[in-house]
């Protein structure tokens, strides 16, 4: 299992690319970076918040399924259960 530092050195690990963005998303991105942020960090940013809510939103998805299938089991078991039982007067 990889420490804090460990995590930190490895995320701080840059590669230089290239990317073509319209010019009006590139406007939006200098707008919103403004001079607090270049142009990289905010895509970074974004990027990072982007992929993490998209692991957040598979997790969710795999766990409402595994909940649905327990619910389905547990329903048909009640079903079972209760056409089993008389009504006694």
């Amino acid at each position: 299992m990889l420490r804090v530092a460990e995590k930190q050195y490895i995320s701080s690990m840059k590669e230089k690319t290239s990317i073509t963005l319209s010019s009006d998303l590139l406007a939006q991105v200098d707008r919103l970076a403004g001079s607090r942020l270049s142009r990289s960090a905010l895509i970074e940013r974004v990027l990072r918040i982007y992929f993490r809510e998209r692991t957040r939103k598979q997790t969710h998805a795999r766990d409402l399924e595994r909940i649905n299938a327990a619910a389905d089991r547990l329903n048909a078991e009640a079903e079972d259960v209760l056409a089993c039982q008389t009504i006694e007067d």
